[in-house]
């Protein structure tokens, strides 16, 4: 049985500042996106994409990322504590993002730079998909840093259970970790593959919606679930699973839909 080895949140302190693990997370998944943004590019020159380009879409990425994601965590997971505590909803370097949340935030920047370049708003979601991924793994490892997001409990004879001592002294599932292997290199793998070569318009998007909605719904199961606004309905699920739901659904429809 490991146990978690309470890294401290703060990576470098430089006098008053303060960088934090959590941040450098973000900073790697953006740095990332310009990276694999430039190879996806330059393999597939039929898509019209160049460097400007890239880096102007990842500027309204980051927005969207960091406002929708603090407001997903305000609507969807904790309002009552931020009724409570309004100062705290600027406090970004504390965590508290959602990833639903930030992904409505995405899509509103990809529909307003699908505007301002002419463009439809899947040509630019496809090109886009195969480089989120990778981000998504820095932020579940910013996650496991933290100590935050802990899963169920697990038997102890599970190899890989840990105990995070700041909790409890249960040994849980590195439910973390599971998301990062998960939503990080498997999704990606899966669509880096799949947008090797040209696909109707939408079909990579639907790949997208599809593979992280089921994998984050079967995540949830090893997680333990933040409450949420729709704990309390039927079936038991988490308000996360409840939000992957129409993900996958809208991912099949563009998967399975014909194309003319």
């Amino acid at each position: 049985m490991l146990v978690h080895p309470q890294f401290d949140p703060v990576a470098l302190s430089l006098g008053p500042l303060a960088i934090r693990w959590y941040g450098l997370m973000y900073v790697a998944a953006f740095l990332a996106f310009i990276v694999l943004g430039r190879i996806h590019a330059r393999r597939r020159p039929d898509m019209g994409w160049n460097r400007d380009m890239i880096d102007d879409l990842l500027f309204y990425g980051i927005l969207g990322v960091i406002v929708g994601g603090r407001l997903g965590e305000i609507v969807f997971y904790q309002p009552g504590y931020y009724l409570s505590h309004p100062a705290e909803i600027l406090a970004v370097w504390k965590g508290g993002m959602s990833f639903h949340g930030g992904f409505l935030g995405v899509l509103a920047a990809l529909a307003w730079f699908a505007r301002k370049t002419g463009r439809t708003f899947f040509q630019i979601s496809d090109f886009v998909a195969p480089l989120v991924p990778i981000g998504l793994m820095f932020g579940r490892i910013g996650n496991f840093i933290n100590g935050e997001l802990w899963g169920r409990p697990a038997s102890p004879d599970l190899p890989w259970a840990m105990v995070f001592p700041h909790v409890d002294a249960v040994a849980r599932h590195p439910s973390q970790l599971y998301q990062a292997a998960g939503e990080g290199l498997l999704l990606f793998a899966l669509l880096w593959l799949y947008s090797a070569w040209p696909r109707a318009v939408g079909k990579v998007s639907g790949l997208f919606l599809s593979g992280y909605g089921a994998l984050r719904f079967a995540a949830e199961f090893f997680r333990t679930p933040d409450p949420g606004i729709f704990s309390g309905l039927p079936l038991d699920l988490s308000t996360a699973q409840w939000l992957c739901v129409p993900m996958i659904l809208a991912g099949l429809w563009l998967l399975l839909r014909r194309n003319n």
